[in-house]
C-alpha cells in the first residue's frame, strides 16, 4: 500500500513506557509509527505539528515502573513534570494504554486490535 493511504500513527507517553518498542512492532506490522518526543517539549501540541497522525496513541507507565525500565535517575519531580508536558496528548489521545502490568507483545496487541475495529 503506497505510504499516502496508510494511517499514521503516533506514540506519546512518559520515558519507559515502551513508546519506542510499540513504534517497532508497528512498523513491523507495516504501518507508519513514529516515536513523538512530547514528553521533552514545552509545546504543547507538538505531537499534532511534528506528525497530525490519524491515530493517537499514549502509553502510560508510573514513576516506578518507568524508572525500573530504563535505570533512570531521576526524581518524581521530573516525571511530574512529564506528565504536565503530557496533559494535552493525552486528552486527545484516541488509545490510553497503562502499560505496568502488560509486556510488549500485549500492548502491541491491543493497538492492532484498535486499528482493526478502527478499520470496520
Amino acid at each position: 500500500m503506497p505510504e499516502e493511504n496508510q494511517l499514521k500513527i503516533g506514540v506519546v507517553g512518559p520515558c519507559g513506557a515502551g513508546k519506542s518498542t510499540l513504534v517497532k512492532g508497528l512498523t513491523q506490522h507495516g504501518y507508519i509509527a513514529k516515536h513523538i518526543a512530547q514528553e521533552h517539549s514545552y509545546v504543547s501540541m507538538m505531537w499534532k505539528r511534528m506528525v497530525n497522525p490519524d491515530i493517537l496513541v499514549y502509553l502510560d507507565a508510573s514513576f516506578q515502573v518507568s524508572t525500573e525500565r530504563r535505570k533512570l535517575d531521576w526524581t518524581q519531580e521530573e516525571y511530574d513534570e512529564q506528565s504536565r508536558r503530557l496533559r494535552e496528548a493525552r486528552r486527545y489521545a484516541d488509545l490510553l494504554i497503562n502499560t505496568d502490568e502488560l509486556t510488549p507483545d500485549e500492548i502491541l496487541d491491543q493497538v492492532l486490535a484498535y486499528i482493526n475495529n478502527k478499520s470496520k
